[in-house]
């Protein structure tokens, strides 16, 4: 009888332990994603490591800071690939001090290189009507968008993190 408890103990007791280590661990990844701000770190959900502000990882890849919306702080940045994925809490569009209005899909996805973000889905701009942007690429001071043609902009107009203004559709 005692073996018996003894293994129902301890199964019990090993169960109940994992839970509570699954659950600190999603607990961990809540309180990763309620961060907001450019001066703190987030903990990457699928490596577990810290990873630095938006604009910092913009920074480093030689891309405005200012790029998307000042409330698209979460992130996932897979390096091997140089696949970046930014989650926005709700369709928006930004207006910049040329005149120029993005507007941003919920999730932004695209190929993160230096100087360059490529096969981007989730993000528009208006030349005559919204056209889906395609690239954006740093030459300098300039900035070119892609959206079907090349609009070239100055660069220093996408350092600034704006708020976003919410739409209803993208």
């Amino acid at each position: 009888m005692d073996d018996i408890l003894n293994k129902v103990g301890t199964y019990w007791l090993g169960q109940k332990a994992n839970k509570e280590i699954s659950s600190a661990g999603d607990d961990i990844n809540s309180i990763s994603d309620s961060i907001s701000g450019g001066a703190k770190w987030l903990v990457n959900k699928f490596k577990g490591t810290l990873q630095k502000p938006l604009p910092e990882l913009l920074r480093e890849y030689d891309l405005p800071t200012g790029l998307f919306p000042r409330d698209a702080t979460n992130y996932e940045f897979n390096e091997e690939t140089g696949r970046l994925t930014v989650f926005i809490p709700s369709i928006c569009e930004v207006c910049y001090r040329d005149s120029s209005i993005v507007r941003f899909f919920t999730t932004v996805s695209g190929n993160l290189q230096k100087g360059k973000l490529s096969n981007i889905e989730g993000m528009k701009t208006k030349v005559f009507v919204w056209t889906k942007v395609t690239c954006v690429k740093t030459e300098g001071p300039k900035v070119n968008f892609t959206a079907r043609v090349t609009k070239t902009r100055n660069r220093g107009v996408y350092e600034v993190l704006k708020n976003g203004i919410s739409v209803e559709k993208f």
